[in-house]
């Protein structure tokens, strides 16, 4: 008998998630009699990460974010588990760009992905309609994004085509994506392996002057600014905006708080070249023994990327509702996906089709993830948002330039 601890666990102000969490640490245990679970909340927390390590707190199998893995691999706070991997066929399931984060630079594995998700657009289907436009093919440049915010906002009565955020780190993570979508990076590593800013760019350029000319030349992006999420989602809540850029996910959100209904919203995938993505996964503890590691791989195989278990998964779900059939955490590849899939549409209890310009198109996207000390980063970034958004004289090179200096400050404390 192993007993292994897992973080990950939601807490009991979550209580149909933590129900479900409960049922599948029982059904495991049923499934594999030698591995007793010992399930904590709780996820990876940089300020006390170190600490419990050292001092043989954390947890065998511990959560991350995407943003986490290259530096815990650096510095070795994470065991390679590559050698328990290599004979499961399971593995050879999960999309590789999903395992190259987890992945070191000296090729081994460090860890499994649990959930993804792309930023794309989410749009009003209605008013698309209303504004002559084919919600079924929404925007896939941003020259297009353009157009069809001048003919939403053309409906009037306080109606935005196109909005987006600036404060809070939140316009600094949107810019980051707007220059993947230009084809530019927001960081980069010289030949010495040091990082250095990336955006005073073409990408960095293009992306501030189509925010300036929708928002002074065109009069598409409205004239309340310094926005963060929760605005804009009030703003789609309310049937008075466009678009505006988010995940899939955004979707439930918009729709139980403002009672607005599945079918008003589509999804369509990012404009241009590339998006940002994000997710989340599971790391080993290196001080772990070789049993536990294997038990841990087990675990996180059999509970997240399980397609045996999907159709029980979105049964389940489906009585308590919670959407079924959004595109969200497609991480397997082949017969796995496939089997996923054909569940997701017998249970599907959202309109799949109004997510096919998302699910069609995100694929050929090159999905790239947040630079490192991304926060920081993010802080400097929101000073650009804001200053393109609320000054129609904006100097978009010395912005760029300005912020670039700063980002190099941030960028020569990465370890």
């Amino acid at each position: 008998m192993v007993t292994i601890s897992v973080n990950g666990m939601p807490p009991k102000t979550q209580p149909v998630d933590r129900k479900y969490f409960e049922e599948d640490v029982r059904a495991f245990e049923k499934e594999h009699p030698k591995i007793k679970i010992d399930a904590r909340e709780g996820q990876m927390d940089p300020k006390t990460f170190s600490a419990k390590l050292a001092g043989g707190q954390l947890e065998d199998v511990y959560y991350v974010y995407f943003t986490d893995p290259a530096g815990l691999i650096q510095r070795r706070q994470g065991a390679d588990i590559t050698k328990y991997t290599k004979d499961l066929p399971r593995i050879k399931d999960i999309k590789p760009e999903y395992l190259k984060v987890f992945s070191g630079p000296d090729g081994g594995l460090y860890g499994l992905p649990n959930g993804q998700y792309s930023l794309g657009l989410v749009y009003n289907r209605d008013l698309f309609k209303k504004a002559g436009l084919d919600p079924d093919k929404p925007p896939t440049t941003w020259d297009e994004v353009r157009k069809a915010a001048k003919k939403i906002t053309a409906l009037g009565e306080g109606t935005v085509g196109y909005a987006d955020y600036s404060k809070n780190n939140q316009g600094g993570w949107h810019f980051t994506s707007w220059v993947y979508s230009m084809g530019g990076d927001i960081a980069a590593q010289d030949g010495d392996g040091k990082w250095k800013a990336a955006f005073d760019s073409k990408a960095g350029r293009d992306a501030l002057q189509m925010l300036h000319d929708m928002r002074w030349t065109d009069n598409s992006m409205g004239t309340r600014q310094l926005l963060q999420i929760d605005d804009v989602q009030k703003m789609m809540g309310s049937g008075k905006l466009g678009m505006y850029m988010a995940g899939p996910d955004n979707i439930p959100t918009i729709v139980k708080q403002f009672e607005r209904k599945y079918s008003e919203f589509g999804v369509a995938a990012m404009p241009g070249k590339a998006t940002l993505g994000g997710g989340n996964g599971f790391m080993f503890n290196p001080k772990a023994s070789p049993e536990k590691i294997r038990a841990g791989i087990e675990w996180v195989l059999w509970k997240y990327l399980n397609p045996d278990r999907t159709e029980f998964e979105d049964k389940r779900a489906s009585g308590n509702d919670v959407p079924i059939g959004l595109p969200l955490d497609r991480l397997l590849n082949g017969l796995a996906e496939d089997k996923q899939e054909r569940a997701h549409q017998k249970y599907a209890n959202v309109p799949q089709k109004n997510y096919k310009p998302f699910t069609e198109r995100n694929d050929l996207l090159d999905q790239k993830v947040e630079p490192p000390n991304a926060q920081q980063i993010y802080t400097v970034l929101d000073g650009v948002m804001q200053a393109v958004l609320t000054k129609k004289d904006a100097d978009l090179d010395q912005l760029l330039k300005d912020a670039s200096k700063k980002v190099d400050t941030i960028l020569a404390t990465v370890k």
